[in-house]
């Protein structure tokens, strides 16, 4: 049996979730491989969600449910900036997929979010994908020059965002 098919309609899923490609400017500037490095790392990071029948933001409660055991629907929709009730369906698809599961926590036996053994599994492959990729981004790269890095793209992160 053939994983050909499926990995065609992975590729195609991947390709409709990130922008189609851009224009080429005049020069490859260096802004033109940032954002091409961006996307490309974007897909990168998506091959293994779909790989496990997820969805683009899965990523997202995940990571935010592996730090916040037993948080409430509320919290979780307050961290991840998200009203309540968009994030319902997400997290009864993720609960029917064996990602996430709603537990009695703390002396109050309040319900909380947990994630499942499977969720678990599944953050510790996201998380391993996501080091091999930042592992790859500072590979030729010394601590300075790491930091240097990082510095100036926090910056810019920041002058896009003023209003």
């Amino acid at each position: 049996m053939s994983l050909e098919p499926a990995r065609e309609t992975i590729d195609q899923t991947i390709d409709e979730t990130i922008y189609p490609p851009m224009s080429k400017p005049k020069a490859r500037s260096t802004l033109y491989r940032l954002i091409e490095a961006g996307q490309l790392a974007r897909r990168a990071l998506l091959v293994p969600l779909l790989d496990r029948n997820l969805e683009p933001g899965d990523d997202a409660v995940i990571f935010a449910l592996r730090s916040r055991l037993g948080a409430t629907e509320v919290a979780l929709a307050e961290e991840l900036e998200l009203d309540a009730t968009a994030l319902d369906p997400r997290l009864a698809r993720l609960a029917e997929r064996d990602v996430i599961t709603r537990q009695a926590i703390g002396p109050d036996l309040v319900e909380g979010l947990a994630l499942t053994e499977r969720g678990e599994r599944i953050c510790e492959v996201l998380s391993a994908n996501w080091d091999q990729l930042e592992a790859a981004l500072f590979d030729e790269l010394d601590d300075k020059q790491r930091k240097k890095l990082d510095k100036a793209l926090r910056r810019f992160v920041e002058l896009l965002r003023l209003p």
